[in-house]
């Protein structure tokens, strides 16, 4: 494989400000693959922008990323609410006539309507918005003191608001007609936004297979251990073996 273009692993956190915790997925995901975090507007580098809080927005800022001149097999990763944005981008490619990834794996997300009880970030207060949220796993331990608390509360009103509207915009028939790409669920032992019946609901979403795993923790298993980029290391080399290189675009 050393001859040959890697597979590139394009990862969607769960949030604007979690890309971090792909940082060191390259020294687990194994020889050719590139693990490829996306940046959004609103975090790192980015900060100053405006978040991303609708489907079209996401769309306009990651889709050239995708359709740059790389012309190898590459793989879609989505965590949490970056599972809906993978899902939107999957659907967007095929949509548009372009090549697609080789497969689409989302981890710790329901891919049917945003998971019961969470609140619309429009109307919940602050008190309302932590509280639902802390109680399901989807704010970390400790996220509940003094200015960190303040500065999460923007964010998680974004993600909200871009959640709702990805959740609608995936729900509409597409005009190209259903995926047909392969999807690898991925869920954790202990997920009260995700349990393991959601792959279930991934089934409806693709007429490709659909596989499943599942990984230790809660919620934010993407965060810290080697388990979840090996699994994914190795899913890119087994699509890489047996899928034909796409073709340049343009």
């Amino acid at each position: 494989m050393s001859a040959e273009q890697p597979v590139r692993l394009h990862c969607f956190a769960h949030s604007a400000e979690g890309i971090s915790v792909f940082d060191t997925w390259a020294a687990s995901t194994g020889p050719g693959v590139e693990p490829v975090p996306v940046l959004l507007p609103g975090c790192a580098q980015r900060r100053t922008e405006p978040r991303v809080t609708t489907h079209e927005a996401l769309l306009a800022d990651v889709l050239p990323q995708l359709t740059d001149s790389f012309s190898g097999p590459y793989a879609l990763y989505g965590h949490g609410l970056g599972a809906m944005m993978a899902l939107a981008v999957a659907r967007a490619l095929h949509e548009a006539g372009l090549p697609g990834p080789a497969f689409l794996a989302v981890g710790g997300w329901s891919p049917s309507p945003l998971p019961g009880g969470l609140p619309a970030a429009h109307r919940a207060t602050d008190a309302e918005l932590l509280h639902e949220l802390s109680d399901r796993g989807a704010v970390p331990l400790g996220s509940d003191e003094g200015i960190l608390l303040q500065a999460m509360l923007p964010v998680l009103r974004a993600d909200l608001e871009l959640a709702q509207d990805l959740h609608e915009a995936v729900d509409r028939p597409s005009p190209a007609g259903p995926l047909t790409t392969p999807v690898l669920v991925v869920a954790s032992q202990d997920n009260p936004l995700a349990a393991h019946s959601t792959a279930e609901g991934w089934h409806r979403r693709t007429e490709g297979p659909v596989w499943s795993r599942t990984v230790p923790g809660r919620h934010f298993f993407v965060r810290g251990g080697r388990q979840l980029p090996r699994l994914l290391g190795r899913a890119c080399r087994v699509a890489r073996r047996i899928a034909p290189e796409p073709a340049p675009v343009g």
